[in-house]
């Protein structure tokens, strides 16, 4: 494994920047410079006390609209700030303790990146043309003639850099170093499915030599996560697979799933530790995903007591509500932009924040789940009981049961003898037997400390 000891303790609060402050949809030539970023400062208290340790930008650099469609790996977005925006962000989170991890999109760049405008000028004889894969003419250029070239996924927008070209792996070291000598302390790394492990390899291999205590983390969907760890060398990647058993075993009264998957996440913690979620930019929220919102805290209870370094995306601590739709627009329902500061809240989240918290602590007060393996103990279509356990390691060798009620029904569920006592949850322990008993949707963490 090569993620930083740090990260041990990780918990992110992941935001949507462009989202988050209400800036325009789209970024237009000539614009003043808005200085937005700062109004992510008075949240930073927030995040303390719901016990995350790391504030997880997305996109922050120029791009066309989204962030995802970036035009200067090199400037804060001009509807965000400049410099001494991001400058003063970092020493804010950075002066509280808290990680700070950047979103770079390095598989595809907007289509008027500087680059590529420059061989949209100029041909295919400017230097960078080799930057992009592109299809020019039988017939030959002609100032005005514009190449064919392969796009992100079919959004043509979105002009896919060539990664087998040596500039590429340059300017994508260059980003990475100049935000970390900023003060970023890791990158998420958008799309790296989509680009080949190969050139992950030298390329954080360079950035690691100038700033060893970085972390990568990359965004998976799909594949063998574990393979393209090792061949890419990167720290973690998205769990994707973990997301999805969690609201669908709920959803479906089927915790065979979540238990198949919870099997799968064992044999990726051999290798590395996942960045584990239940919700993120890209995702219908949690709270509307859910048939049953009572099953919200199940779910809750899962990401924080199994292995990973477990991310937060921001809203879902208050139970927020959002539907992804595939449509122009249709991610805004899931990227909101936040009142000025935690008091503007409607006292309705407040609640779901307050079980986060007990969560996160039971967490924190046991730092050896991060790399934690489970064991199913107890198993039906609507009752699970696991215990979490380290590998026996210095400063690993913990053991929590988790106990899981999907049903609107109390039910009493064995436990292992010796298991502890009830350290959180909705729930309580039979004295007198090795059983605990739950309510409707119940949910109990047993153990020691």
């Amino acid at each position: 494994m090569t993620e930083p000891d740090w990260v041990q303790h990780a918990i992110w609060w992941q935001v949507y920047p462009i989202g988050f402050v209400g800036a325009e949809p789209t970024a237009g030539a000539g614009r003043p410079v808005v200085h937005r970023l700062g109004q992510l400062v008075p949240w930073l208290d927030y995040v303390l006390e719901l016990g995350a340790s790391g504030l997880a930008l997305g996109p922050v650099f120029a791009s066309e609209t989204h962030g995802y469609d970036t035009t200067d790996y090199f400037r804060i977005d001009p509807r965000l700030g400049d410099d001494a925006d991001f400058d003063e962000l970092i020493a804010q989170c950075h002066a509280r303790g808290l990680k700070v991890l950047l979103d770079g999109v390095f598989n595809h760049v907007g289509r008027s990146f500087g680059p590529f405008q420059g061989v949209l000028a100029d041909g295919p004889t400017t230097p960078a043309a080799s930057w992009f894969r592109l299809q020019w003419p039988d017939s030959g250029w002609a100032p005005g003639a514009e190449p064919g070239y392969d796009d992100f996924e079919g959004h043509h927008h979105l002009v896919a850099l060539n990664h087998d070209d040596p500039g590429v792996a340059a300017l994508v070291t260059d980003v990475m170093k100049h935000w970390l000598g900023r003060g970023a302390d890791g990158w998420r790394l958008d799309a790296a499915y989509a680009v080949p492990a190969s050139f992950w390899a030298p390329v954080l291999a360079e950035v690691r030599r100038e700033y060893p205590d970085s972390y990568f983390v990359g965004e998976y969907i799909h594949g063998d996560f574990a393979d393209e760890v090792e061949r890419s060398t990167l720290d973690s990647v998205t769990q994707y697979e973990l997301w999805k058993a969690v609201w669908s075993s709920l959803n479906d009264a089927n915790f065979y799933e979540l238990a198949s998957a919870l099997e799968r996440h064992n044999g990726f913690l051999d290798r590395f530790v996942p960045l584990t979620f239940l919700g993120n930019h890209d995702v219908t929220r949690l709270a509307s995903k859910l048939d049953n919102p009572d099953q919200l805290a199940l779910a809750l209870t899962v990401l924080l007591t199994v292995g990973g370094t477990p991310s937060i995306y921001y809203g879902d601590e208050q139970a927020f509500r959002g539907i992804k739709e595939d449509r122009a627009g249709g991610d805004d329902a899931v990227r909101p932009a936040f009142p000025a500061g935690p008091a503007e809240l409607a006292g309705s989240g407040w609640p779901v924040y307050h079980l986060h918290q007990e969560l996160i602590s039971l967490r924190r007060r046991h730092a050896w789940l991060h790399g934690a393996r489970t064991k199913v103990l107890t198993l039906s279509n609507e009752h699970l009981v696991y215990e979490a356990h380290g590998d026996g390691s210095a400063g690993d060798g913990g053991a929590l049961t988790v106990a899981l009620n999907l049903t609107g029904k109390p039910v009493d569920l064995p436990v292992p003898s010796g298991s502890g006592a009830l350290l959180a949850g909705r729930a309580h322990r039979h004295p007198e037997r090795d059983a605990v008993g739950l309510p409707g949707y119940g949910w109990a963490v047993l153990g020691s400390g």
